[in-house]
């Protein structure tokens, strides 16, 4: 018998998802994002770069802006207003201190109770090999969890005005291949797909399939493959780290 997925928590009210590049989210859980917003919960994105290296035909000075402006429109489609970028480099992301310090900063001035990321691990279910800036923010993130409650870790951030938030409750990760709850994807699939579709530039040279039919096939593909675990419904499958 298949291990069911457990709801996730609702007890909460803001959420910050942490993730590499423009698109990550679309990809993971856009349609749980529509959900929780529809139900008056406060979400923000931060992304550590602005996707400057993801397309091969555009210079990056000129990929960025474009990039950044196809994220915003993005959020926006699944109620998210507040979008900031770290600007760390696109492609070279390096776990550490300034990366964690980074993320630490934005989660005690955000104060979350949910901090939501993408796989960290090395692997996409041990197929396809992971980015290493998947990876790096990703366990970046995990452990800024932890170090934005501890006084002693960047006190430089207090100096800042940044005081210590030991809110974090859960960080899930999306894209994990060991999922152990999930959201309901009906009610935010529709506005999931036009949030994937406002990536445009970045599909069109993904892929020579329509893009509205590549966005739809591959984000209900998805919800209803978790489907069988969630009791028939479509979901969006998170594996969840409880703090």
């Amino acid at each position: 018998m298949t291990e069911q997925l457990k709801p996730m928590p609702e007890d909460w009210r803001r959420a910050l998802a942490v993730v590499a590049h423009p698109d990550d989210l679309e990809y993971g859980c856009a349609a749980a994002v529509a959900g929780w917003t529809d139900g008056g919960r406060d979400v923000t994105y931060l992304l550590a770069t602005r996707g400057e290296a993801g397309i091969d035909t555009l210079e990056p000075e000129a990929c960025g802006p474009l990039r950044e402006r196809e994220q915003r429109a993005s959020a926006e489609a699944v109620g998210v207003s507040r979008v900031e970028f770290l600007d760390h480099r696109d492609g070279v992301i390096e776990y550490g201190i300034p990366l964690r310090r980074d993320i630490a900063a934005a989660i005690r001035r955000h104060r979350p109770e949910l901090v939501i990321t993408l796989n960290h691990r090395d692997t996409w279910g041990g197929v396809a090999w992971n980015t290493p800036d998947h990876r790096a923010v990703g366990r970046a993130t995990l452990d800024a969890a932890a170090d934005a409650g501890n006084r002693w870790i960047f006190p430089e951030l207090k100096e800042q005005g940044l005081e210590p938030w030991d809110g974090v409750r859960w960080v899930a990760v999306a894209g994990s291949s060991t999922p152990t709850h999930a959201v309901d994807a009906t009610a935010g699939l529709e506005r999931s797909v036009r949030s994937l579709l406002a990536h445009r530039t970045y599909i069109e040279v993904l892929t020579d399939e329509d893009p509205e039919t590549y966005c739809r096939s591959f984000l209900t593909g998805n919800a209803e493959a978790a489907a069988d675990r969630f009791g028939g419904r479509p979901a969006v499958p998170f594996e969840l780290f409880a703090r």
